[in-house]
């Protein structure tokens, strides 16, 4: 017999049109609290996010803490139709194409996590990196903060830095440019 416990079962298209709705709505963040389980959005980075979303061909079951009687037995979140818009418009890439526009050889430096983008351990810090900056493989070029926590990104090469791709304090996503750099 599997032990008891709070449990919910989301689907990724039922989080997706959750995004949506706080994204179309253009809501502050959303809270949903159900069986034991919170699940909070933050509205005010939505925007790239549901682009992301929206283009996922598949649905797969999310469940929070798995393997719990309560799992087996709890139905699915629902949602509404009337609530969830059926569509979202999504804007066009956050950043620019891989090579378009960069000298042949650069290295494209990309995002190994969603959170937000930050040039400088502190607002009053000076940036990790500038444009036209040399940087050693290993170097802390941005920190990331994803759930509360500050991931710090390094450089995986020796080079220059041509461009660096978000502003400060901007959402990125999974394999989003960060930094072109041209390799020394």
């Amino acid at each position: 017999m599997r032990p008891k416990g709070h449990s919910i079962v989301l689907t990724f298209e039922q989080i997706k049109e959750l995004l949506e709705l706080v994204a179309q709505r253009q809501l502050q963040g959303l809270e949903l609290e159900r069986s034991g389980f919170r699940l909070k959005i933050d509205g005010r980075a939505m925007a790239p996010a549901v682009a992301a979303a929206a283009h996922q061909p598949t649905a797969p079951v999310m469940d929070f803490n798995a393997g719990s009687a309560a799992a087996a037995s709890a139905p699915p979140l629902s949602l509404s139709p009337a609530a969830v818009p059926s569509s979202v418009s999504a804007p066009g890439p956050a950043s620019p194409e891989p090579g378009g526009g960069l000298p042949p050889g650069t290295h494209v430096l990309t995002s190994p996590i969603v959170g937000t983008f930050y040039r400088s351990p502190a607002p009053d810090s000076p940036s990790f990196a500038e444009v036209g900056s040399r940087v050693k493989k290993g170097q802390v070029l941005c920190i990331i903060e994803a759930m509360k926590l500050m991931n710090e990104i390094e450089s995986d090469i020796d080079g220059e830095i041509l461009q660096i791709f978000p502003q400060n304090a901007q959402a990125v996503e999974f394999g989003e440019q960060l930094f072109a750099i041209r390799p020394l």
